[in-house]
C-alpha cells in the first residue's frame, strides 16, 4: 500500500469514530440496512456515504474480502462490485450474449431507467448502451480480459450484487457493506480516488501514435531535437489520435467540436502572462470613455472549457436537465431585453438598465446613482440563484444561496433579474439526458523556450504540475482580486494534456527554467528516427532521393568536431520538394542555416562544401573545394 492512501485511511479511521456507521446486508432475498432512511427506491442517497469495509460471507461463518490489485484503492465505491465479480467471475464468463446484455446492474428509484449489462470493454458498453464511459468500472479478469459496468456511487451496483446471489451463490450466501456519511475529510479523499480512476482510462483504447499513450501517462511532455524534426507535425498528431480516441491522426479530419479540444499557441520572447492566463485590456465604456477590463488569456480559456466537461460530466442526469432549462431560460430573458432601454427597479425602487451581457457577465447601469453609476453582475451566480430549490422572497436571501455572511451591492440587482428569468423557465424536460461525454483536452506549445517561462505561466507552476491537478491544486491568479467570484481558485483539470517543442540548438534553450523542466516529461527526436515523414512526398522517386539525401547530408553535419546531432537537418524540411526542386530547397532553406551553424569554425569554406557535396549540389562544392583555404 502507498504511504498516501495509509495516511488517507489513519485520518479517515479518527474522522470515522465521530460518525454512525451503519451496515448494509444483501442476500439473495433481501436487501436490508441498519440505516432507517436507507431505502431501495432512492439510490441516489449513495451519493452521501462513504464506504469503510465490504466482506463476503457463507452460510458457515466463513469470510472473504477483496485480494486488491495494484494501485487499487483499500475501500471505494467499487470494491463491492469487484468482489462479486472476483468471486464469481468464472460463471459470468459463461453466460451468453443476450446473458450478459440484460444483467441487472442498478435501478436509482422506480422511475428511473434500468441499468443492465456486463460487457467485455468500454467499447462494447458503449456500443450496446449508447452512453459514454465516464461512469463505470472495469473489472480486470483474472487470466485475460475485463468486465465493464455502470457504477457511480456504493449503492449503484446492489442489483448487480443480487443478481449473482440469486444466479451464482449458495443458501445463506451474503454481501455486508459498511459504510457511514461522508465528512469534511472526505472530499480529497474522494478526488484522489477518482484521479486514480482517470489515469487508468483510456486503457481499452489502442491507438495509432506511439507517443499518444505516453502524453496520457505523463500529462505533460516536451518534444525536443534538431530543426525540422517534425516535433510540431507529430504534437498535432498525437492530440488527434487522442481526440478521435484512436481512430485517425489527421488533425484535419476531426469533427469541429473535436478540433475545439486541441489549441495551439507558439511562444516568443515578447509573450507574457496576460497573453497566455489574464491580464487588464483596454475596453471603450458605455458612455465613451476608456477603461480597462480582465480578459481571460487563451489557456484560461482552454482550460476553462475543459474543466467545464470534467465538472459536468460528474453530474446526474435531473441537474443537467434543470441546469439546460434555466440556461435557455437566461438565453429567453435577456434576448427580450432591449440593451439600455428596457428599464428594471430595485425592490427600493431605483431605476436601472442592463446594458451589454457577454460571456460571464451583465454589464448594469443605475443613472440615479451618484457614486457608482455602473455595476457589473456574475452571470454565474445568477446561475446559482436560480438552480437552488430554496425560496427566493428577499434580497438577504442572496446570503444563503451565495454563501456570503453580508449582502453585496449587486444583490439587489441579481434578485431583480433572476425573478424576472423564473418568469421565463419552462419545466425540465422528462426526457432521457445522458451523462456529459467525457473528453480529453491537448493544449500545443510550440518554441516553448522561446518564451520567459517564469514570466507566462507566472503561479501556474504549481497548477501544472501532474501530481496536483484537480481542484486541490487550485491557485490564486495574480489578477484574483478582481475576479466576480473570489470562492473558486483557478485549477487545471486532469482532462488537459499539454505537448511542448523545443529546438535543442535555439539559444534560447539555456533560459528554461528548471522549475518547469521536472514538470515536463522531454522527449529527444533525432532526425533519423522521424525518416518516415518523408513517406508524405508525393513522387516516389524523389521520396527516395530525399532519404539519401538526408542520411548522407546529416552524417557529414554529425562528422564535424564542434556540430552533433542537435544540428542534423530535420525530414520536415524536405517536404518542401512537392513545390520545388532538390536545388532550390538547398540554396533557399538549407544552405543558410548550415551556414550560421559553421559561422566562426574554422575552414567554412571546406565545411560547407562537404556538405553540399554530401547533399548532392555539385556546382558549389566544386568550386568550393578549388578554393585555397585562408590562413
Amino acid at each position: 500500500m502507498a504511504v498516501s492512501d495509509s495516511l488517507l485511511e489513519l485520518e479517515a479511521e479518527s474522522t470515522t469514530q465521530a460518525l454512525e456507521q451503519f451496515t448494509l446486508t444483501i442476500t439473495a432475498e433481501n436487501i436490508v440496512s441498519t440505516d432507517p432512511r436507507f431505502t431501495m427506491d432512492d439510490l441516489k442517497m449513495g451519493d452521501q456515504y462513504k464506504p469503510l469495509r465490504v466482506w463476503f460471507e457463507n452460510a458457515q461463518g466463513e469470510k472473504i474480502e477483496r485480494a486488491r490489485e495494484p494501485r487499487e484503492r483499500h475501500i471505494s465505491n467499487m470494491t463491492l462490485p469487484y468482489l462479486a465479480f472476483q468471486l464469481y467471475e468464472q460463471q459470468i464468463k459463461q453466460l451468453s450474449l443476450n446473458e450478459r446484455l440484460q444483467f441487472p446492474i442498478g435501478k436509482e428509484s422506480p422511475d428511473a431507467i434500468e441499468y443492465k449489462g456486463i460487457f467485455y470493454s468500454k467499447k462494447e458498453y458503449q456500443h450496446y448502451s449508447g452512453q459514454n464511459t465516464f461512469a463505470t468500472l472495469t473489472y480486470k479478469r483474472s487470466r485475460q480480459g475485463s468486465f465493464v459496468i455502470h457504477c457511480w456511487n456504493i449503492f449503484s451496483t446492489l442489483h448487480l450484487v443480487q443478481e449473482c446471489l440469486k444466479r451464482f451463490g449458495n443458501p445463506g450466501d451474503k454481501f455486508e457493506l459498511v459504510y457511514r456519511e461522508k465528512g469534511s475529510f472526505d472530499a480529497e479523499d474522494e478526488e484522489l480516488t477518482n484521479a486514480e480512476e482517470e489515469d487508468g482510462a483510456g486503457e481499452d483504447t489502442t491507438f495509432l501514435n506511439e507517443y499518444s499513450q505516453t502524453l496520457l501517462d505523463s500529462k505533460n511532455i516536451i518534444f525536443r531535437g534538431a530543426p525540422g524534426t517534425g516535433k510540431t507535425y507529430l504534437a498535432r498528431q498525437i492530440a488527434a489520435d487522442i481526440i478521435s480516441e484512436g481512430k485517425t491522426q489527421d488533425f484535419n479530419k476531426l469533427e469541429g467540436d473535436q478540433k475545439r479540444q486541441v489549441e495551439f499557441v507558439q511562444f516568443h520572447p515578447s509573450y507574457d502572462y496576460s497573453d497566455f492566463v489574464e491580464g487588464l485590456r483596454p475596453r471603450i465604456n458605455d458612455d465613451g470613455t476608456m477603461g480597462f477590463e480582465l480578459q481571460d488569456g487563451i489557456f484560461k480559456k482552454f482550460v476553462d472549457e475543459a474543466r467545464k466537461n470534467y465538472e459536468d460530466r460528474q453530474k446526474s442526469g435531473d441537474r443537467i436537465r434543470r441546469e439546460s432549462s434555466i440556461k435557455e431560460a437566461m438565453g429567453d430573458f435577456f434576448e427580450s431585453v432591449d440593451l439600455g432601454v428596457t428599464p428594471f427597479k430595485t425592490t427600493n425602487g431605483n431605476e436601472f438598465f442592463v446594458t451589454n451581457v457577454d460571456d460571464t457577465r451583465v454589464h448594469v447601469s443605475i443613472p440615479g446613482n451618484q457614486v457608482t453609476g455602473r455595476i457589473i453582475v456574475s452571470l454565474a451566480d445568477i446561475e446559482t440563484v436560480l438552480a437552488d430549490e430554496g425560496q427566493l422572497r428577499k434580497v438577504k436571501d442572496l446570503r444563503r444561496i451565495l454563501n456570503t455572511a453580508h449582502n453585496k451591492q449587486e444583490y439587489s440587482y441579481i434578485f431583480v433579474l433572476c425573478n424576472k428569468i423564473k418568469k421565463f423557465m419552462k419545466a425540465p424536460s422528462a426526457r432521457f439526458v445522458d451523462q456529459v461525454q467525457d473528453k480529453r483536452y491537448v493544449f500545443i506549445i510550440d518554441e516553448i523556450n522561446r518564451g520567459e517561462i517564469s514570466k507566462i505561466f507566472g503561479e501556474l507552476f504549481f497548477a501544472v504540475d501532474p501530481g496536483y491537478r484537480g481542484e486541490r491544486g487550485g491557485v490564486a491568479t495574480q489578477y484574483f482580486n478582481l475576479h466576480l467570484d473570489q470562492t473558486k481558485k483557478f485549477y487545471i483539470p486532469r482532462n488537459v494534456y499539454i505537448i511542448g517543442t523545443m529546438n535543442d540548438i535555439d539559444r534560447s534553450v539555456d533560459s528554461f527554467d528548471f522549475a518547469m523542466r521536472r514538470r515536463f516529461r522531454f522527449i529527444e527526436l533525432r532526425a533519423q528516427d522521424q525518416i518516415a515523414i518523408l513517406d508524405n512526398i508525393n513522387d516516389p522517386e524523389v521520396r527516395v532521393q530525399a532519404k539519401q539525401r538526408m542520411t548522407a547530408l546529416n552524417r557529414a553535419i554529425t562528422g564535424v568536431e564542434d556540430l552533433n546531432e542537435n544540428y542534423e537537418i530535420g525530414p520536415a524540411y524536405f517536404l518542401k520538394l512537392d513545390d520545388i526542386s532538390f536545388d532550390q530547397l538547398w540554396t533557399d532553406y538549407l544552405e543558410p542555416l548550415l551556414r550560421e551553424y559553421v559561422q566562426g569554425l574554422y575552414g567554412e569554406a571546406e565545411i560547407m562544401a562537404k556538405f553540399a557535396k554530401a547533399y548532392g549540389y555539385p556546382d558549389i562544392s566544386e568550386s568550393a573545394l578549388n578554393e585555397e583555404p585562408e590562413n
